[in-house]
């Protein structure tokens, strides 16, 4: 059995160094401390799932708590289905991108033909000729 990856052998390995750290004067008061601070923590996790309890109701009972455990879930495997989910979403973005392209160029050429003059046009707009602008954002 494993507590956030801590075996019977590295819990063995970690007393051993705790007891020559804190020598055998100190060591029964850390335990005890230690102890403590652990049935403190129960104390506190049993406390909140009564509480859940109380406010979810019978529904608390049918929630699969290990589906929503976040160690079974494969990063790798969540980005490959959200890419294969968006392959439809893909086309219709390229589609949107194309029509809202073609609005903006639209838009552009009736700036450039309307009757203002260049000169005026040049001094307000600082980019040089063929530079990327966007029509919307001004």
């Amino acid at each position: 059995m494993t507590f956030l990856g801590l075996t019977l052998d590295k819990l063995i390995v970690i007393g051993i160094i705790a007891a020559i750290i804190l020598g055998p004067e100190r060591l029964p008061s850390a335990a005890e401390r230690l102890a403590g601070l652990v049935r403190s923590v129960r104390d506190l996790a049993n406390g909140a799932k009564d509480r859940m309890r109380e406010e979810m109701g019978p529904e608390f009972d049918e929630v699969d708590w290990r589906k929503l455990d976040p160690r079974q879930y494969d990063p790798r495997r969540i980005v490959r289905e959200a890419l294969q989910d968006d392959a439809p979403t893909a086309a219709r973005t390229a589609t949107t991108q194309a029509s809202t392209a073609s609005t903006v160029a639209a838009m552009a050429a009736a700036g450039r033909s309307s009757s203002r003059p260049r000169r005026a046009a040049a001094a307000r707009d600082p980019l040089p000729h063929g530079a990327p602008f966007d029509v919307e954002a001004t």
